[in-house]
């Protein structure tokens, strides 16, 4: 379904502002609750995680390798394209999180000059680096002007920033935080995601070669933060079978997603 009346960075611009509202949905909880079962939490977590990864695989790089192999470039160039914009991604937010000081809510600080900065700034830093991924992926999704590469990311991004915001929001909450400044912190990282929108469609817009690079960066990207954050922090204290369910579901819900809209 091709967009007729919005400008791909327009129409990715919104959908990553949709994607990074549903934060917000999910921050809800903590305005009336102070906590959730730690279980709960894992499942959450690996829900997100399984969206996520789903998102890579059938939203990201199975459509980035049709759009390089239109642009009729060789099977092998293809290929690489796809393996080097995903290194690429990879090794950017490894920087970003050894370069950006930031503290995770289970794994702890990591990044450089810190000691300035409140607790509170290195959490929500946290989730800004794992939001900007997601922004990009949405924005790129819909930079090749096309509604079936770009809405089951933003669906898909946007259910999993639901149970984000809830996990984000209640530990907060739980660390002491009023409950409306516990919202209002996790409605912000999820305001980042449009920034990361705007900067993958106009880029991408701009020279439409440069789709399938930019659609295996984000997947690079994603991947990182999916093994780098959210399967770590979702198998603490023993709940690695809740987050592999977390995960399951996740992925068959994005799968089925993907296949229907796309």
């Amino acid at each position: 379904m091709q967009i007729v009346d919005l400008h791909p960075i327009w129409i990715g611009s919104l959908g990553s502002l949709v994607a990074g509202l549903a934060t917000a949905i999910g921050a809800l909880p903590a305005l009336f609750f102070s906590s959730i079962p730690e279980r709960a939490q894992g499942i959450l977590l690996g829900f997100g995680g399984g969206v996520m990864l789903a998102a890579t695989s059938f939203s990201l790089l199975v459509p980035g390798t049709e759009v390089a192999l239109l642009l009729d470039y060789p099977r092998l160039v293809v290929g690489s394209i796809m393996v080097a914009g995903m290194l690429i991604g990879a090794i950017f937010l490894e920087s970003a999180h050894r370069f950006f000081p930031h503290e995770h809510f289970f794994k702890g600080v990591e990044g450089e000059n810190r000691a300035h900065l409140q607790r509170i700034w290195l959490f929500i830093i946290a989730i800004a680096l794992h939001n900007l991924p997601e922004g990009l992926a949405v924005g790129v999704g819909f930079a090749g002007g096309e509604l079936t590469q770009g809405l089951p990311l933003m669906v898909g991004i946007g259910l999993q920033n639901i149970p984000e915001g809830t996990v984000v929001a209640l530990s907060l909450v739980a660390q002491g935080y009023r409950r409306l400044f516990a919202f209002w912190a996790a409605l912000l990282t999820g305001l980042v995601e449009p920034l990361g929108g705007i900067i993958g469609a106009t880029v991408v817009s701009l020279a439409q070669p440069l789709l399938p690079w930019g659609m295996a960066f984000a997947a690079g990207a994603m991947l990182f933060v999916i093994s780098d954050e959210i399967i770590p922090e979702s198998h603490r204290q023993g709940m690695e079978r809740e987050a592999t369910f977390g995960v399951l579901s996740g992925f068959v819900i994005m799968l089925l997603l993907d296949i229907t809209l796309g």
